[in-house]
C-alpha cells in the first residue's frame, strides 16, 4: 500500500492506443517508436522503482523537430507526455502514466559546440552530464554541477530538476551555470530562451524553466557555462566520534569564511558501506567522516588545507588523512560517488533531498535519526554538507508491502523538519510525485495558486507531465483537470492522524545502539 496516488487514466485515450502509435511513427519517422509491451516494460518507472506505470508508448526522437511534430500531435489529441532523461529521478519525476506516451530525449545526446573563447558548450538535452565535461577537458575547461549519478543523467534531466552536487558550494548548481534552452512548448512550437552568455536579451525566463519538471516545456538543447579547470585540486578526510562533532565543524569552516569545492558528509552505516564497496581507506572507526576537497595552486591547496585541519581541531578528531597524490583523491571520490548504489546492494532504500540552513545540521542529523527510530528504520546519511542538502536514505523492505507506506510517512516527517528548520523540501531531486503533497508544507495557497497559473498559461490542457509536483489532492481546479481517485484521502496526502506509526504494530523490535547493517 502506498500513500502516493496517479491520477486515474482517460480510457478513451488508451482505447486509441494502437492509432496513436501509428500516427508518432508517420510524424517522426528517425524516432525510435516502443510500443511492444515487453519494451514499454522498461520505462514503467525511473529511480523512485516502487512506482509503476505501464505508458501507452515510447518515444525516442532524433532532434528538435521531431520533438515538436509530436508534441503538436499529443497536443491535439489530448495525448499526455512525460519527458524523461536517462531515468534517474529519485522522485518519480519521470514516472509514467497509462494514457501518456513517454518522450525519452536519451538518443538526442551530442556535443553541438565547444566555445573555448567564450567559455561555453552548447549541447543536447539527452546528453549525460559528465559527457560535458569529458568533451571540454581537452580545452582546459569543466562543467561544475555534478550530482552523484552524473555518469547516467542528463542534462535535460538536471535542468528539469535543478541538480546540485558536491562541488556546487563553490561553482552553483545548474541554475547558475545554465545560459540558454531551445524548449518546445505543449503546442509545438520551438523557442530559445536566454543565450550564449549572462545577461542575453529579453526576459530572463531560465530561472522558471530550471527546476520546472518537464511541466512547462521539453528542453531539447542548452548552453552552458564552462569553467577553467584549476591547477589542482586535494581533499582531506575527516573522521569524528560523532556525527554532531562532524556537522559543527561544516558549519565552522563555512563561518571562517573558507569556500572549500565540496564539503561531502557520511555517517557510520554509509562509511562502512561504502569502504566495503570502494575500499578507500575510509575510517571504520569514526561516527561520520567529511571529506573537504579545496582547489587552486599547490601553495594555495596547502595553505587551505592547514586551515581547515585547525578548525577541525576544535571537535576532536579521532583520524585525519590528506590526499597525497591524484590517485588516493580520485580513490577517496570514487567511494562517495559509488554510495547510492553500494547501499542499493545492501537494501531497498528511499532517498531524502531536504535542505536545511548550516547552522541547523547538528538539529537536523539528531531530527533524522529520532524519526527513522520512531518508524523503526535504519538510515545512511550521505550528502552535501557544504550547502546543507541532505540525502537520508531510509533503508527497507520493499517485498513487505506495510513497509512501503511507513517509509513514505518517515521521509515525509524528515522533509516537514528541514521546513520547520528554515530549509525546503528539495534540493536537487525535484518535487515529482514523491513530495507533491508536502508542497503545502513550504508553501501558501497564495504561492501554489501563483504556480498554477503560470502551468495553466502555457499547458491549459495539463498534458506535461501530470501528476508530479503540485499537489492533486483537495484542489478544486486540478481536479477537474486530472480526473482523480481516491479523493476521500486526507487534505495533505497522507492518511489520517491516527493511522500513524503509534497505531502500527512492528515484527522487528528496534534495539537501540544495535549494529544493523
Amino acid at each position: 500500500m502506498s500513500t502516493v496516488t496517479l491520477p486515474d487514466p482517460d480510457r478513451a485515450v488508451m482505447a486509441r492506443r494502437n492509432e496513436v502509435v501509428k500516427q508518432l511513427k508517420k510524424l517522426a519517422p528517425k524516432a525510435v517508436v516502443i510500443a511492444d509491451l515487453e519494451g514499454r516494460r522498461t520505462f514503467e518507472s525511473d529511480a523512485l522503482a516502487a512506482y509503476r506505470r505501464l505508458p501507452l508508448a515510447v518515444v525516442l526522437p532524433a532532434n528538435t523537430e521531431e520533438v515538436s511534430a509530436i508534441l503538436r500531435f499529443c497536443y491535439e489529441n489530448h495525448v499526455k507526455v512525460v519527458p524523461r532523461g536517462a531515468g534517474t529521478s529519485l522522485c518519480g519525476g519521470a514516472t509514467p502514466l497509462e494514457d501518456s506516451i513517454v518522450l525519452c530525449l536519451s538518443r538526442m545526446n551530442q556535443v553541438l559546440e565547444i566555445d573555448a573563447a567564450n567559455r561555453v558548450a552548447r549541447v543536447e538535452a539527452g546528453i549525460t552530464n559528465i559527457a560535458i565535461t569529458q568533451a571540454a577537458a581537452a580545452k582546459g575547461f569543466f562543467y561544475a554541477p555534478d550530482p552523484s549519478s552524473q555518469v547516467a543523467c542528463t542534462v535535460g534531466g538536471n535542468i528539469a530538476t535543478n541538480s546540485g552536487g558536491a562541488h556546487c558550494l563553490k561553482y552553483g548548481v545548474t541554475v547558475n551555470n545554465l545560459l540558454g534552452v531551445r524548449m518546445v512548448m505543449v503546442d509545438g512550437e520551438i523557442v530559445d530562451f536566454g543565450g550564449t552568455y549572462l545577461d542575453a536579451p529579453n526576459y530572463d525566463f531560465l530561472p522558471l524553466i530550471t527546476g520546472s519538471e518537464g511541466q512547462l516545456g521539453v528542453v531539447t538543447e542548452a548552453s552552458v557555462r564552462l569553467i577553467a579547470a584549476p591547477e589542482g585540486a586535494r581533499p582531506v578526510l575527516i573522521g569524528f566520534d560523532s556525527a554532531n562533532a562532524a556537522a559543527s565543524c561544516v558549519a565552522a569552516i563555512i563561518a571562517s569564511g573558507i569556500v572549500p569545492v565540496a564539503i561531502e558528509f557520511m555517517d557510520r552505516p554509509a562509511i562502512h558501506v561504502c569502504e566495503h564497496f570502494v575500499p578507500a581507506g575510509y575510517p571504520l572507526d569514526a561516527e561520520a567522516a567529511l571529506i573537504v576537497e579545496v582547489e587552486g595552486s599547490e601553495d594555495e591547496i596547502e595553505y587551505l588545507l592547514e586551515k581547515i585541519e585547525d578548525i577541525a581541531q576544535d571537535y576532536n578528531p579521532i583520524s585525519m588523512r590528506r590526499s597525497q597524490s591524484d590517485e588516493e583523491s580520485a580513490l577517496i571520490w570514487k567511494g562517495r560517488k559509488a554510495a547510492f548504489g553500494a547501499i542499493g546492494q545492501i537494501s531497498d532504500y528511499m532517498c531524502m533531498d531536504g535542505v536545511i540552513p548550516l547552522s541547523a545540521l547538528p538539529e537536523a542529523l539528531t531530527g533524522v535519526s529520532l524519526i527513522c527510530r520512531k518508524y523503526r528504520f535504519d538510515v545512511a546519511n550521505i550528502f552535501h554538507a557544504g550547502d546543507g542538502n541532505l540525502h537520508p536514505l531510509i533503508l527497507y523492505d520493499a517485498n513487505d508491502p506495510g513497509q512501503l507506506e511507513r517509509v513514505e510517512l518517515c521521509g515525509a516527517e524528515i522533509l516537514k523538519l528541514c521546513v520547520e528548520l528554515g530549509g525546503c523540501l528539495t534540493g536537487e531531486h525535484g518535487v515529482g510525485i514523491e513530495k507533491r503533497e508536502l508542497m503545502y508544507e513550504q508553501f501558501t495557497d497564495e504561492d501554489i495558486d501563483q504556480q498554477v497559473r503560470i502551468k495553466e498559461e502555457l499547458d491549459p490542457a495539463w498534458l506535461l507531465n501530470p501528476g508530479k509536483v503540485f499537489p492533486i489532492l483537495g484542489r478544486g481546479a486540478l481536479k477537474q483537470s486530472m480526473d482523480l481517485t481516491r479523493l476521500d484521502a486526507a487534505p495533505d496526502g497522507l492518511p489520517p492522524e491516527d493511522t500513524l506509526v503509534d497505531e502500527v504494530e512492528f515484527d522487528v523490535e528496534y534495539i537501540e545502539g544495535e549494529e544493523r547493517l
